[in-house]
């Protein structure tokens, strides 16, 4: 009777495996719930397939895509394939959703609550983020319901593999998409680790970001980022000339945003808030300090290495109209007023819908943002936020309310976009380390009874746990 049952089971997972993904049916025929290799249990899942796997020690790290509706509310109307990454550690350990926001790394790295509960964590690229995107692209389809039905989906497919606890995490953007993740499907995670995640409740009034700007960091540091930034607009006519050279030289053109003249300013608006996204206090002495004395090529060093002149360009923007898409339809963009350039500035901050091809139609969606920060505010339950004391992006950021259930918003001193729990102070960075591990279902004997002794439970590895702002972002979070 034994040998028959598991014969049926595995014919039922030989039907069910041909009829998803072909890439994937030849090696998980036999891949029951008994099943000891991990990828042939992964694979067995319909409407998945491996890209390639890659060795590490102590783990196994596949990249992978899994066929997602376009439409979640309506799934016969097409599918795509969306790239995710799995660091395997043991189905007996705790599981880290990872969600960057953007495009999937698929190099073998570990996030920091991953670290601290010793879990697996699986890392998933935001839909439109190429290559998951459908094609053609239905961009009216691009939301953050549809993204996080993404997340949901994926989570009730593994966790019949994945048992333990689950986690959500994610940086900037990724923070974001966690906490709206939880705003949409609050049954999933046992708990949410977002770190600098801006929360632009209304969209026109920015004035929160104009207040941290006039008082972060030091007045001697301010005065040289705006003097390097109204050098470069004074001197717009031969820097520009340098900018002509510069497209020319590596193939850049302008049409997305209109012209070299608008794609130059847009960089220039963005240096001081990128300096403080990326840099520290510390990092003031590599500004120029008599800006109106400095050469030209000390002027576009200082912001080529900051803003980067190549973001703007149709070339630098085509891999991030998904997040500009978003920006000008609910996400909200910061417009900021940077009076100490005068009448140097020619368009101002530049909308989202200048960063996004003409042929994509958008449409903002008032009240989106409004709802989640309502929602965290008087339902967030095992929420952790972290941002930094310096990054410009936490000047509007999420509050859990007067009462919140065991939710929590710490600010790591002296830290930019790149703040994390080890920034923390130290009560802090205990306090939260200790709600991590409980929240996984592994928080040792010893934290339970003392918080201040909770530390992560795997060693530090430099290659996995090795952290860098990209320095290429522009103004976005």
């Amino acid at each position: 009777m034994r040998k028959a049952l598991r014969w049926l089971l595995a014919f039922v997972v030989l039907i069910g495996t041909l009829s998803a993904a072909g890439a994937s049916a030849g090696a998980a025929t036999a891949a029951g719930p008994d099943t000891p290799d991990i990828k042939a249990r992964i694979l067995a899942i319909p409407g998945m397939s491996l890209i390639e796997e890659k060795p590490y020690p102590g783990y196994r790290f596949f990249v992978l895509q899994y066929a997602q509706p376009v439409d979640h509310r309506h799934p016969s109307k097409g599918t795509f394939n969306q790239r995710f990454t799995l660091l395997h550690k043991d189905t007996s350990r705790p599981t880290v959703l990872y969600t960057g926001g953007y495009n999937v790394s698929t190099t073998p790295s570990r996030s920091e609550p991953t670290r601290i509960v010793d879990g697996n964590q699986v890392s998933l690229e935001y839909r439109y983020f190429t290559p998951s995107r459908p094609e053609p692209a239905d961009w009216s389809k691009l939301d953050i319901w549809q993204a996080a039905s993404d997340q949901h989906r994926l989570f009730t497919a593994l966790k019949k593999i994945y048992t333990r606890n689950w986690l959500t995490t994610g940086g900037s953007k990724g923070g974001m998409t966690a906490t709206y993740y939880e705003r949409y499907y609050p049954k999933d995670m046992d708990g949410v680790v977002a770190y600098v995640a801006p929360d632009d409740v209304v969209n026109d009034e920015d004035s929160a970001y104009d207040r941290f700007l006039s008082t972060v960091g030091t007045k001697e540091c301010r005065d040289r980022l705006e003097g390097v930034q109204r050098e470069a607009l004074v001197r717009r006519a031969p820097l520009e000339k340098k900018y002509a050279q510069y497209a020319k030289d590596n193939g850049y053109t302008f049409t997305t945003v209109g012209s070299l003249d608008k794609a130059y300013e847009a960089v220039v608006l963005d240096y001081i808030w990128g300096f403080w996204q990326y840099s520290l206090l510390s990092d003031c002495d590599t500004v120029p300090a008599d800006a109106p004395h400095a050469t030209d090529q000390e002027i576009w060093d200082s912001v080529d290495t900051i803003s980067g002149f190549s973001f703007y360009t149709d070339q630098g923007l085509e891999a991030y109209t998904p997040y500009y898409y978003q920006a000008g339809t609910q996400l909200g963009s910061p417009d900021i007023q940077q009076p100490w350039l005068g009448n140097l500035s020619r368009y101002g901050y530049q909308p989202p819908r200048h960063f996004v091809p003409r042929s994509i139609p958008m449409r903002f969606q008032p009240g989106v943002m409004a709802d989640v920060d309502n929602w965290v505010k008087h339902h967030a339950h095992h929420m952790l936020y972290v941002y930094g004391q310096n990054d410009p992006w936490g000047a509007e950021r999420f509050s859990v309310g007067k009462h919140p259930d065991d939710s929590y918003v710490f600010t790591a001193p002296g830290m930019n976009h790149g703040a994390n729990v080890d920034g923390l102070a130290p009560a802090e960075k205990a306090k939260a380390t200790a709600r991590i591990l409980a929240w996984a279902g592994v928080a040792p004997a010893a934290v339970r009874a003392d918080p201040q002794r909770a530390k992560p439970l795997a060693a530090y590895d430099a290659t996995l746990d090795r952290k860098g702002l990209e320095r290429d972002r522009s103004l976005r979070p």
